[in-house]
C-alpha cells in the first residue's frame, strides 16, 4: 500500500523543506491572517502577497504543475459560493451586458473570495508539501495546540490511506465481476459498498487501537529527536511575518 497524496512532496530537499515546521506554521499563518483582513478594494497589497507564494514555491522546488492542479481543486468551490453575485447583488452602479447586468459591488465580492481562497491554500499548499505530517503535527503540538487536535489528525491521516486501500480492493473485486454501473438501480451496488466499507473500516480501526494499546499507547506518539529552531528558520518567519504584516498596516495608514 502506497498512497502519497497529501504530502507527496515533503521529503523533497529544499531550504523550505529544511525549516522547522513552527517557523513555517507561524509565518504562513501570518500570511493568511494579513490576506484575509486585507479590505478588497486594496489590489497592490495582494500583488505582494502573491509574490510571497511564489517566492516561497520557487524555493521549495515544488513542481509547477501540482501547485497548480491544486489550486484548481478549490477553483469549483469558490464559483459555486460566488460566480452568481455579481449578476444577484442589487444596488450601486452595474455594466448592462445586453441580456443581463452585472454589478461592480458583486463582481468586488466575487474577487474578494477568489483571491483571498487561492492565496490562503497556497500557503496550505506549501505547509503540506513541504513538511512531512508527523512533523506538522508535532510543530503544533509545540505551539500548544490541544494535544487532543493533533492525535485525531495524526490517526485520521493514518487511516486514510488504510480505507483507500481498502476501497481499491472492493473495487477490483467489483470490476472482476464484470459490474458496469451503467444504469441507475446499480446505485444500490455502489451503496452496499460504502456501507461495507464503513462497517470494515470501524472494525479494523478497533483492532489497530486494541494492539495500539496492548503495546503501550498513551496517546502520544514518541518521536526519536527534538527539532530546534536555528537563525534560518528565524529569518524565515521574520521576513515573512513581516513583509505581511507592513503590507496589511500600509493599507490601514493609507
Amino acid at each position: 500500500m502506497k498512497h502519497d497524496f497529501i504530502d507527496r512532496y515533503s521529503r523533497l530537499e529544499s531550504p523550505v523543506h529544511a525549516l522547522d515546521p513552527r517557523a513555517k506554521i507561524i509565518a504562513l499563518f501570518v500570511l493568511i491572517v494579513a490576506c484575509v483582513l486585507t479590505p478588497p478594494t486594496e489590489w497592490w497589497p495582494f500583488a505582494i502577497y502573491a509574490a510571497l507564494v511564489v517566492i516561497i514555491a520557487n524555493a521549495s522546488r515544488l513542481p509547477v504543475k501540482y501547485m497548480v492542479t491544486r489550486l484548481l481543486m478549490v477553483l469549483p468551490f469558490v464559483l459555486v459560493v460566488a460566480v452568481f453575485v455579481p449578476f444577484m447583488h442589487k444596488g450601486g452602479p452595474s455594466y448592462d451586458l445586453g441580456l443581463f447586468s452585472v454589478s461592480r459591488d458583486g463582481l468586488l465580492i466575487l474577487w474578494n473570495v477568489t483571491i483571498k481562497a487561492l492565496i490562503s491554500v497556497s500557503c496550505l499548499i506549501l505547509l503540506s508539501s513541504t513538511t512531512q505530517f508527523g512533523d506538522l503535527m508535532h510543530g503544533f503540538e509545540r505551539l500548544h495546540v490541544p494535544r487532543f487536535f493533533t492525535t485525531v489528525a495524526s490517526f485520521m491521516y493514518r487511516y486514510l490511506f488504510v480505507i483507500v486501500d481498502e476501497a481499491e480492493r472492493m473495487k477490483r473485486a467489483r470490476d472482476s465481476r464484470n459490474f458496469r454501473g451503467r444504469w441507475i438501480w446499480h446505485a444500490r451496488v455502489v451503496g452496499y459498498m460504502v456501507a461495507s466499507l464503513f462497517l470494515r473500516s470501524q472494525e479494523r480501526a478497533e483492532r489497530v487501537y486494541q494492539a495500539m494499546t496492548a503495546r503501550g499507547f498513551d496517546g502520544t506518539f514518541p518521536r526519536w529527536t527534538e527539532p530546534r529552531m536555528r537563525a534560518a528558520d528565524y529569518v524565515f518567519m521574520i521576513i515573512v511575518s513581516l513583509t505581511a504584516v507592513a503590507g496589511r498596516l500600509v493599507v490601514i495608514w493609507t
